[in-house]
């Protein structure tokens, strides 16, 4: 139901402590890769890599191949239906990141869902329910609500309307859902 979304070392600590399996990595140095890796296998954990944020990484297919093949990493993040394809290909989980902002955006994003055929679309921003429910009306892949959802409320709403998944740094959230048993 949730996906933590770890924005810096301290998340990523505070994301081990919980009973989450997986969570989505953001804003990360090359640099930091292992590291985290590492940690999260040392935990028993997994995580989506936000493909196009990580600094220091050509957004581009050699990248995507590079970490699923040297670090096999459980799955990318991006909005780019090339490197979907192209982690699809290697046996990575993938979620395509798309911003409704407009009724075009909203039929580009159906195209490119189409064309790539991710395992999860995250609709951005999350709060956007009439989106929400839409898209999962409208295509057979699980719905990520991401960005802007502050409250409990809003993540049930989101929830209500159609999304499997929520993605949040917010911690409260995660506090929230935290799953009570480990799988």
């Amino acid at each position: 139901m949730i996906l933590p979304a770890i924005r810096s070392m301290k998340d990523l600590e505070k994301f081990i402590q919980t009973n989450y399996d997986y969570c989505v990595i953001l804003d990360l140095h090359i640099s930091q890769l292992e590291h985290i890796l590492n940690m999260l296998k040392l935990n028993g954990k997994s995580a989506f890599f936000h493909v196009d944020l990580i600094k220091g990484l050509a957004i581009d297919e050699a990248a995507v191949e590079y970490l699923i093949q040297k670090f096999k990493v459980y799955g990318i993040v991006t909005t780019k239906t090339k490197l979907i394809k192209k982690a699809k290909l290697l046996g990575a989980q993938t979620i395509l990141r798309t911003f409704i902002i407009d009724s075009s955006a909203l039929k580009k994003s159906y195209r490119f869902i189409e064309a790539c055929e991710p395992d999860y679309v995250e609709v951005l921003p999350g709060i956007a329910t009439k989106v929400i429910k839409e898209m999962s009306g409208h295509t057979e892949r699980k719905i990520v609500a991401g960005g802007l959802i502050e409250t409990i409320e809003e993540a049930e709403i989101a929830l209500a309307n159609g999304a499997s998944h929520i993605t949040t740094s917010n911690q409260k959230l995660w506090e929230h859902y935290n799953p009570i048993n480990k799988n």
